[in-house]
């Protein structure tokens, strides 16, 4: 609900009745967007409900309504120095990670666990196992560039250490996550 409270707020005046196409991008990054290489005419049709048929948003921006929790990070490096940062970060769909991984020394995505099983993989009493049930792209022109309708088209965050975020990926305390689950997605 959020995010379309988010969304209505950037509405011309008038509201949909008016305008037409209000479609906007979707932001996975930490900053506004702007979504200058997005396709002209989208690839999903318009809606019985709409009088238009392009759900089009190139050249439209977007505001970000995540961007003091970027900020919490960098602030949180900044008084921290040379010690380790952890950053956890709730998702329900890919965001971009360029941005939050040069201020993190570990990023953390907990998915649907309880925060006494995350408090234990921080302390490290108990050893990560979760692996991406999806890709995570590179950045926004990846986004913009793979299909609505093909799965697995887009280029996969790489971090600073080689890692790909790609689906079934994921990391314990002896480096990448090689199992069964994993070979069966990849």
């Amino acid at each position: 609900m959020e995010s379309v409270n988010a969304m209505i707020k950037h509405w011309p005046a008038g509201g949909p009745e008016e305008v037409g196409n209000v479609y906007i991008p979707i932001n996975l990054q930490y900053s506004p967007y702007t979504a200058d290489t997005a396709r002209e005419v989208s690839l999903a049709g318009g809606s019985p409900l709409e009088d238009f048929t392009n759900r089009g948003y190139k050249g439209k921006s977007v505001k970000t309504i995540n961007a003091t929790d970027m900020q919490l990070v960098k602030d949180t490096k900044a008084k921290m120095g040379d010690k380790p940062v952890i950053v956890s970060v709730k998702i329900a769909k890919p965001m971009v990670f360029s941005q939050i991984e040069v201020s993190a020394a570990a990023i953390l995505v907990p998915m649907g666990i309880q925060d006494q099983a995350l408090m234990e993989i921080i302390t490290g009493a108990a050893e990560p196992s979760g692996l991406l049930p999806f890709q995570m792209p590179a950045d926004m022109l990846t986004v913009e560039a793979q299909f609505e309708d093909v799965p697995r088209d887009m280029q996969p965050y790489s971090d600073s250490d080689g890692n790909t975020y790609d689906i079934a990926f994921g990391l314990n305390w002896n480096g990448v996550i090689e199992d069964a689950r994993g070979q069966k997605y990849r």
